[in-house]
């Protein structure tokens, strides 16, 4: 067996020498993690591509007309779905990786760097979030694109998702502070029309709000108005920074308002009350988790609130959120959300006789790829490897020295698995990283236009 062929460079030169539209890869003898409830686990399984979508997925497939990629010795998995992350913020990560607090956050980035952004800082980081997010198997993103300020700006963020071929949500917000152009939410329309006009692209618009007015004031906070355009629009909204007695009162408010439904999702919802929850239930709104942001910035609780969640029928997506303080990659939210509920489940029976009820390797997984999809709106589109759906898709390494042998396929992908394990990321058919490595940029030239961002952001915001 020699898995250093699975991804080869001839096998990549084959591909493109291939129409898009007409191209058919068949991957072979794979450890398949379908993440499909219906189609589970495939030992010495088979995958069709053909186009953009995944058409076939079993064993002893028909590989006519296909480029056959022997996958032994790998898992094929969904990519995952990050379904929060700021990513405009990208240039400036772990700036401050021992963030005290919420405000310190605030008024360090939002109040002062935020507040110099130019387009073209815009695009930097969007794009530098959206390639790291690939090289890690993040193959969904939901941009959360606070730093609206002017039509360049949004129009800045949007082309950085397009040209890094990463399957993208903008969710568009004005800024919390400094001047702007107040354009947000009317350049919605606009952004839909010229970006978002069919529902076969890789990019799909939503907006961004906040859930109260705390922190910037009513006109970013949720509520009748915000939705009615959302509705307007026909798009979905993400809502941020939900968590404390002050965000369960404007759950409740929205309940009764009618404005929460499967469209909306509520982002961190940390200690939340169980009414609150119990509104979220029954409305079937969604949920996106940020494990590591709630634990380490310490938002109210400082708990990921999965266990609530759950307890209601909720099954969240996971997100990054600020990579100014946090790491960029899945596996890290993963693996962070596993421990915690886990920690606390048995530190809650501990010297009790109650029952443990903790969450999965499996569990977590799920959060990461198909509930993630689901959050974002697109789980008729991704999250899993179900034919009909599109072939966002990765391959990792099973016998690399960190996971072999492999025992348990979703074990090694939450607990053993990194990025350097991808060996490849497909996004809508299209192979975007090959042999471990991100496609089709200039590494180098990258490295240039990110300093030369930072320096100008770090220099204005001091002056």
């Amino acid at each position: 067996m020699n898995v250093n062929d699975t991804t080869s460079a001839a096998v990549l030169e084959e591909l493109r020498r291939r129409p898009a539209d007409r191209r058919r890869i068949l991957f072979t003898g794979a450890t398949i993690v379908t993440m499909d409830p219906d189609l589970g686990v495939i030992n010495g399984g088979d995958l069709l591509v053909e186009g953009d979508t995944i058409t076939a997925v079993g064993r002893h497939l028909d590989a006519d007309g296909a480029v056959v990629v022997d996958a032994t010795g790998t898992i094929l998995t969904p990519g995952f779905v990050d379904t929060h992350r700021h990513a405009w913020q990208a240039q400036l990560r772990r700036i401050m990786p021992d963030v005290d607090d919420l405000g310190g956050y605030v008024m360090s980035t939002l109040a002062g760097y935020a507040t110099v952004y130019r387009p073209e800082d815009m695009y930097i980081g969007t794009r530098l979030a959206a390639l790291t997010a690939i090289d890690s198997g993040i193959t969904t993103m939901l941009d959360f694109s606070h730093n609206s300020r002017t039509r360049e700006h949004s129009d800045a963020a949007i082309e950085a998702l397009v040209d890094t071929g990463i399957r993208g949500v903008h969710a568009a917000m004005g800024p919390h502070f400094g001047e702007w152009d107040r354009q947000w939410p009317g350049d919605l329309t606009r952004l839909k029309d010229q970006y978002f006009r069919s529902s076969e692209q890789l990019l799909t618009l939503r907006l961004a709000t906040l859930a109260t007015d705390e922190i910037a004031g009513p006109v970013l906070a949720y509520g009748p108005e915000l939705a009615r355009v959302a509705e307007e629009l026909g798009i979905g909204v993400s809502v941020d920074a939900v968590f404390g007695t002050s965000s369960s009162e404007a759950v409740l408010r929205w309940a009764k308002d009618g404005i929460l439904s499967p469209d909306v999702t509520l982002i961190h919802s940390t200690g939340l009350t169980s009414e609150a929850w119990k509104a979220m239930g029954g409305t079937g709104t969604t949920v996106a988790l940020a494990p590591t942001s709630d634990a380490q910035i310490g938002l109210e609780t400082a708990i990921p609130a999965v266990d609530e969640a759950l307890a209601v029928g909720i099954r969240p997506g996971l997100s990054i959120d600020v990579e100014v303080a946090l790491a960029s990659d899945m596996f890290t939210q993963m693996r962070a959300l596993h421990a915690i509920q886990r920690m606390r489940a048995v530190h809650a029976a501990y010297g009790t006789d109650n029952q443990l009820l903790r969450i999965t390797t499996h569990d977590v997984l799920d959060f990461a790829t198909l509930q993630g999809a689901h959050t974002n709106g697109l789980a008729g589109v991704t999250g899993s490897l179900t034919p009909g759906k599109k072939a966002d898709l990765l391959v990792i390494q099973a016998e690399d020295l960190n996971n072999m042998p492999l025992n348990d396929p979703i074990g090694t992908i939450v607990l053993g698995s990194d990025a350097r394990n991808i060996s490849a990321v497909l996004i809508n058919g299209e192979p975007r990283k090959w042999d471990g490595h991100v496609l089709d940029i200039d590494l180098n030239a990258l490295r240039n236009e990110v300093h030369a961002s930072r320096e100008y952001v770090l220099n204005a915001s001091a002056t």
